[in-house]
């Protein structure tokens, strides 16, 4: 808070407090902000210009019509996304108030998170959360480390080491915390989680401090990595312009213009004619409005709100174990369910249980498995004694002690003397399964020194250590993967051993070889000059260490291997050749180091035995150029798969070669970067040519930023796919509110994912439901609910257009005033409304055997131009039978029995119902699964038209001033030529699209109509079995 002694000059930094925000809106802003984003849907400003039109000028229509719609949406929408956003203030009122403690005045003081400030001193206990960015400056263990684990960060639960600053780390006493001044000086906030750039100052230094807060609130590097959450989105005018015009050349004549019954006033004859054509094109686009009716909008919210219910109520989702189901925090992505092409998934968490388990170890060429050797498995020779020796004393695993869990010790619950923690699960499972299953090497006392630790590095893909016996021989054990051990081995079983390494690998478990070799007191001398000599160089460090690793890490003798399952979650495997079937492409995107990862791809059969792995990493990188090593793969794969490049939906091919690509998270940030000699832009193009062309795509060792822009830069590609974003922690947060959908794992890593994300399921195999039935469905049903609303509204206006050339274009409605209101409200809403929310066109059974039916509604297949085409075309065609059948049958003057002709309001009655009964039969015939309440739906909508056309014109109602519907329906229904003008006309409006039905499934099926005709004729087959067996 003040200036350092000797400072000449001291600007005070403004810092941010430590408090969290995802929420969106404020309770000053949510009014003015959420309006704003609801008008920005061109629909709700569309019916607003609609609804101030009806008020500002004489119009047709009232201006309630579209007023009241238009409001009920506005305000529903704005309730449910208050309430979203009210969940997500509870959420971060929550992590803000968590309680910390830090140091002041020499003592512990414990105060909310989001009070924290930056330059507190902040205690952190066990099994605490971090409340912000710190430096790590003490430690209750003598040797000031720590062990963390990042699952929130980057994914990886595995526990890792931190040392703390070496000025302070021996200082342990609180008490002298007021004691000290000192200045650290640290680079601006920036998002990457894996370089921390800082120096410190110390003024004095008699003082303990645990740990500096740096960065905090939204400069944390957690918050740096967060995604902005946006907004998911999912011919009226011509109509009007052409009436328009169409009446000022009828009304060129004057005797059209002003006929003798029609005079016009004074004022009238004086208004400004550009005036009038205007106010004449917007009342026409009032009158044909109901070609896009808000009531259809209604109905849509309505179906995506009420569907989403359908998968909440899934017990098939439902998840026995945590107790949870499947939460939707957002119903408008619903029918993009059944659009996916891309799913983005994390790893740990959402593929693994990351539950390491020690399966088997390979020994010269024998095989032990643990509970065998527990069972009294004969152990062969001495070689046995040290490969167990190997593993017991080539790791990096820390023992914990006294580990206490809700006032009970783990070793009291586990029944083992202590905890193993290290920053690879892999070692661990390793140790705890020599502790299970060969204890004779624990229970006797066997001493080593241990002289050098030649650490792990992806590069070498292996570490070793030195260690001198009670005896004093020296030994060097070495440990790694099966292409950096073999090639540095000179004796041992080497083809038994790679034989069952090979094995394990396809099986997908994670094998590693064990190799030693004695070292004389001379060879050891040399190699511990080496290595003092690299460790102090203070330059190319790493290199010069690399290259004292290879000259002492050879001649090897190899003893034997082991294999690892990271188990994975129930039906993963299962779930992820499900969607391949489907023709989804799966990437997985993973903080995990590459090894670990392609472990599991290859366990959860994302990666196949026939699969040609193409790597895209640094290793690569060094050896050639960015340049060279994208062309040499993208000559590669276009080598096998010729110049057509493989669909976007290739899933599973058997005709092109199966490639699967690493990548990771450096080399991912070289392609983003743009060329320096600035020639069209970047890498990216070349990259993506690659990804089209692989069926499989891994990416390791990625920040949650760079997660996200993988999300991005696919969704933007040049073919704009649906992408879907599937993780479970922190981590996973910007990748799922960048990609299209975004679904959270209700998983042990907190709920970050699951609130900030549009569904949540508690498993990754319940993914497999969601999309193929669920999301199938959704997108059946809404594709049939937009297009069968238009194809009604055009039957509905189509009629009125053409009226307007019998009525002198004077925007005489055809239909009454009740009945324009009511079409769309009441008559036709309820069955659609029903079909969008039950209809199964397949068996949900069936789709989940069936995935290759998720492509038969992919790429938006159901909403194409072709199929807009066809619904206009039906509507068009329908609309002109219904009118001029009408005509005609009026063109001989129909007249009742008592004598009276029918008059204009019996002609638009007329009309009327045979629109109302054509287009709910037309619903009927596209009806799949029928239930009691689509029959009640469709028949009772039928009859309800009868009855309320009954009322309507057969009582007269004191409210209203003129009713020139009044015994309308009755005399039109009196009449035998009206009844069959009704039921030829209803033959003939629906002939055609039976026709197209028939010919179409008999000639050019689609798979999904293949499998409803053999499905058919099973139950078919089994109903005549069954009447034939009675």
């Amino acid at each position: 808070r003040e200036p350092p002694p000797g400072t000449e000059a001291y600007i005070p930094q403004r810092f941010p407090d430590n408090r969290i925000v995802s929420s969106k809106y404020t309770f000053w802003n949510f009014v003015p902000k959420n309006l704003f984003e609801q008008f920005r849907r061109i629909a709700n400003f569309y019916f607003l210009i609609i609804f101030l039109v009806q008020l500002i000028i004489d119009t047709p229509t009232s201006p309630v019509t579209s007023g009241l719609p238009l409001l009920f949406v506005i305000t529903v929408t704005a309730i449910k996304q208050g309430y979203e956003d009210w969940l997500r203030h509870k959420a971060d009122n929550a992590m803000n108030q968590c309680p910390v403690h830090f140091i002041q005045h020499g003592k512990l003081v414990r105060k909310q998170s989001r009070k924290l400030r930056v330059g507190d001193i902040v205690m952190v206990k066990e099994d605490e959360t971090f409340p912000c960015d710190l430096i790590f400056l003490s430690s209750s263990r003598g040797d000031g480390t720590c062990f963390v684990t990042t699952a929130s960060l980057d994914g990886e639960s595995s526990h890792k080491t931190y040392y703390a600053v070496q000025d302070t780390k021996a200082f342990h006493n609180e008490q002298e915390i007021d004691a000290l001044h000192a200045t650290i000086e640290c680079e601006q906030p920036q998002p990457d989680l894996y370089n921390y750039c800082f120096t410190k100052k110390s003024h004095n230094t008699n003082c303990l401090i645990p740990g500096v807060a740096i960065y905090t609130g939204m400069e944390t590097k957690m918050a740096l990595n967060y995604q902005a959450k946006s907004q998911k989105r999912s011919a009226v005018e011509n109509k009007a312009l052409i009436n328009t015009v169409l009446k000022y050349v009828w009304q060129s004549e004057p005797f059209r213009d002003e006929p003798w019954y029609n005079q016009k006033t004074e004022p009238e004859r004086k208004r400004n004619l550009f005036l009038r054509a205007f106010t004449d094109f917007l009342a026409f686009m009032v009158l044909f409005n109901y070609i896009i009716p808000v009531s259809m909008y209604v109905t849509v919210e309505m179906q995506k709100f009420l569907g989403s219910y359908f998968l909440t109520w899934d017990e098939e989702m439902f998840d026995e174990d945590t107790g949870e189901g499947p939460l939707v925090n957002t119903s408008d992505l619903n029918e993009e369910l059944g659009q996916i092409e891309y799913v983005f998934t994390d790893k740990t968490g959402t593929l693994t249980e990351n539950n390491m388990e020690f399966v088997e170890c390979c020994i010269e060429g024998h095989v032990y498995v643990p509970h065998v050797i527990c069972n009294g498995q004969i152990l062969h020779d001495c070689t046995e004694d040290l490969f167990f020796r190997a593993l017991c004393l080539c790791h990096t695993v820390q023992v914990k002690d006294d580990d206490s869990v809700d006032g009970l010790k783990k070793n009291q619950l586990s029944r083992r003397s202590c905890i193993y923690i290290s920053s690879s699960p892999d070692e661990v499972a390793l140790v705890e399964g020599i502790q299970r299953i060969f204890p004779k090497v624990l229970c006797f006392c066997f001493r080593f020194e241990l002289l050098e630790v030649l650490s792990f590095d992806s590069v070498r893909r292996r570490m070793s250590v030195i260690v001198r016996s009670s005896t004093g021989d020296i030994f060097l054990f070495c440990k790694g993967a099966d292409s950096s051990i073999f090639p540095r081995v000179k004796e041992g079983k080497i083809d038994q051993i790679r034989s069952r390494v090979e094995r394990n690998a396809v099986e997908g478990l994670r094998t590693l070889c064990v190799a030693y070799k004695k070292l004389t007191a001379e060879e050891y001398s040399n190699a511990q000059k080496l290595l003092q000599n690299a460790k102090l160089a203070l330059q190319d460090r790493e290199k010069k260490l690399a290259e004292v690793y290879e000259k002492i890490e050879r001649d090897f003798i190899l003893l034997g291997a082991t294999a690892v399952e990271d188990r994975l979650q129930e039906k993963a495997a299962d779930t992820i050749e499900a969607l391949q079937k489907a023709g989804i492409k799966v990437w997985v995107l993973t903080g995990d180091k590459m090894e670990t990862a392609a472990a599991t791809c290859y366990a959860c059969k994302l990666f196949r035995r026939n699969t040609q792995i193409l790597e895209l990493t640094t290793k690569k990188i060094e050896e050639q150029s960015l340049h060279d090593v994208l062309f040499d793969l993208s000559k590669t794969v276009l080598r096998h798969n010729g110049s057509l490049t493989r669909d976007t939906f290739s899933g599973l091919s058997t005709d092109m070669q199966d490639y699967g690509l690493i990548i990771d998270g450096a080399a991912l940030s070289l392609i983003m970067k743009p060329r320096q000699d600035g020639s069209s832009g970047n890498y990216r193009e070349l990259f993506l040519e690659i990804c089209r062309n692989c069926s499989a795509v891994l990416c390791c060792r990625m920040a949650p930023l760079q997660k996200a822009q993988i999300v991005k830069l696919i969704k933007l590609s040049k073919e704009h796919p649906i992408t879907l974003a599937i993780g479970d922690g922190a981590n996973d947060v910007s990748m799922i509110l960048e990609a299209h959908v975004g679904i959270g794992i209700i998983g042990k890593e907190g709920r970050q994912a699951a609130r900030n994300s549009d569904y949540a399921i508690p498993k990754f195999k319940h993914l497999k439901k969601m999309l193929l039935v669920h999301g199938h469905f959704y997108y059946v049903r809404i594709s049939e609910l937009v297009q069968y609303f238009f194809y009604k509204n055009v039957c509905f206006i189509f009629p009125q257009f053409l009226y307007q050339f019998f009525c002198g274009f004077s925007q005489q409605t055809l239909y009454d005033t009740a009945y324009l209101t009511l079409y769309n409200i009441s008559f036709t809403s309820l069955p659609i409304l029903l079909y969008g929310l039950m209809e199964q066109h397949v068996s949900a059974d069936t789709l989940k055997r069936e995935p290759s039916l998720y492509r038969d509604v992919a790429k938006n297949a159901l909403l194409r131009w072709r199929a807009f085409i066809y619904w206009t075309f039906l509507g068009v065609f329908d609309a002109v039978v219904f009118f001029f059948g009408a005509y005609f049958l009026f063109d001989n003057t129909i007249v009742t029995s008592n004598g009276q002709m029918f008059g204009n309001w019996t002609f638009g009655t007329l009309v009327f119902t045979v629109l109302v009964f054509t287009v709910t039969l037309k619903l009927a015939l596209d009806t799949h699964y029928w239930t009691w309440i689509n029959h009640f739906m469709i028949w009772g909508s039928l009859v309800f038209y009868i009855i309320f056309s009954l009322l309507w014109g057969g009582i007269i109602w004191p409210f209203l001033n003129y009713q020139r519907m009044y015994y309308v329906f009755m005399q039109m229904l009196s009449s035998g030529p009206a009844w069959l003008g009704i039921i030829l006309l209803i033959t003939v409006s629906l002939l055609p699209d039976v026709l197209k039905k028939v010919l179409c499934r008999q000639l050019w099926p689609t798979a999904t109509e293949r499998i409803q005709v053999k499905y058919f004729f099973i139950v078919v087959s089994f109903f005549v079995s069954e009447v034939s067996n009675n």
